[in-house]
């Protein structure tokens, strides 16, 4: 195993070093210097294409990802890739995509480009559902213009309209998409009956369980589900969520939101904005007065995406967290605007994997601009390093992990 780490780690070195002799003189750290930051982009013409986009994409939408770019913790001043078309004499945004280089990104002087992590597991571009193909052949001409060799689309779905339009788009030059990593994670039908789902997913002996823990947790006062879109119930809620969350395990790690001052302004200006549109609220289980488990939900045309959760632990022993999965089912499942819920969850995640059973593909996949270009396979090899190296590292600090909050 070393023998093959040393190998790979030789070749790589090899790659890049013939890369950067062929390299322009602006490096690939600079390449996004050359294109517009995202808050320059016209929020008008942005909305107007999350309107008409070929794929959702709840976190790409300006209401959220400006909140994310003004203050979030490492997330801040993005650039963007965007493409346009003469319509009337007025250019039309048919596409865009925020963007980061690679060494911001990895860590790794590499020529290439790198969607911009929206705090959400998804990076789907948006483009006009009307030019799709065209909106993704000038996004990949535009990171051309500025010097990169690739493109990186991490938390991309391999099988939706916008992978199938940047493959055309690829295609169109004898080129194609090289997937670096892909995984399934849960996804929510919501064009079926709710209690059909549950009980072909659950059964029977699980519903049971899950009924006598809500009975349980009704002994606290009524179980109540509510649904904050409206301004004043949006403030009261979000308040809500933020203490729940950092009153748990992501405290203990440092994630919770509210830990962050940069994090706590991104989420209080999204969760407004968004909500003020229409693509975003707040769903609460309440036991009597108390608030025991708390969810962030985007909306995007006819998709939602469950952001976050947060619970109160002191209820832990009546799954609160499962217990607002399964009022929020039903809830999706009865609006007919809506046609699929993706969980942007880790893959196996015990809580929402055996409730939610469709699985939607998602991956890293690299787009190269160039035919027969030196640098694709550095990159490449580059990221295969960078994955060799940390994910025994990333597995000892899970384990870690894992022991300390089995001790605590």
């Amino acid at each position: 195993m070393v023998e093959i780490a040393d190998a790979t780690q030789a070749a790589a070195r090899r790659e890049v070093s013939f890369a950067r002799e062929r390299t322009s003189d602006r490096s690939a750290a600079e390449s996004t210097a050359a294109l517009a930051p995202l808050d320059m982009v016209s929020t008008e013409r942005w909305r107007r294409l999350s309107d008409n986009a070929v794929e959702p994409n709840g976190y790409y939408l300006p209401e959220w990802k400006l909140a994310v770019n003004a203050s979030a913790q490492g997330r801040t001043n993005v650039r963007a890739l965007t493409a346009t078309t003469a319509n009337n004499d007025s250019p039309r945004l048919i596409g865009l995509l925020p963007v980061i280089s690679a060494w911001r990104a990895y860590g790794l002087p590499l020529p290439a480009l790198v969607s911009a992590d929206p705090y959400g597991t998804l990076a789907t571009p948006l483009l006009d559902r009307d030019q799709a193909d065209e909106a993704a052949a000038e996004l990949m001409q535009q990171a051309r213009n500025a010097g990169a060799h690739a493109l990186i689309l991490r938390d991309i779905p391999l099988e939706g309209a916008a992978m199938a339009s940047l493959t055309r788009a690829l295609a169109y030059r004898g080129l194609k998409p090289r997937i670096l990593q892909s995984h399934a994670r849960a996804s929510l039908d919501a064009t079926r009956d709710a209690d059909d789902l549950l009980r072909d997913a659950l059964g029977p002996k699980k519903l049971k369980e899950l009924r006598r823990q809500r009975n349980r947790l009704a002994e606290h006062g009524d179980v109540i589900f509510t649904i904050a879109t409206a301004p004043s119930e949006i403030k009261r809620d979000l308040g809500i969520f933020l203490t729940l969350e950092a009153s748990g395990w992501k405290a203990k790690r440092g994630t919770a939101l509210a830990q962050h001052d940069g994090d706590a302004a991104f989420v209080r200006r999204a969760v407004f904005d968004a909500a003020a549109r229409g693509n975003c609220e707040i769903v609460t289980l309440h036991a009597g007065e108390t608030p025991v488990a708390s969810g962030i939900v985007l909306r995007h045309l006819d998709r939602a995406f469950y952001f976050k959760l947060g619970v109160d632990e002191n209820f832990a022993k009546w799954s609160p967290g499962v217990q607002l999965t399964l009022e929020l089912t039903r809830h999706m499942c009865a609006d007919d605007t809506i046609t699929m819920v993706d969980s942007t969850a880790i893959p196996g995640h015990p809580m929402i994997d055996p409730i939610w059973r469709g699985r939607l593909v998602i991956g890293d996949v690299l787009i190269p601009l160039n035919r027969r270009d030196p640098f694709v396979p550095a990159i490449r090899l580059g990221l295969a390093l960078r994955t060799l190296v940390r994910e025994p590292a990333r597995r000892l600090v899970h384990t870690i992990r894992k022991l300390r909050e089995t001790r605590s």
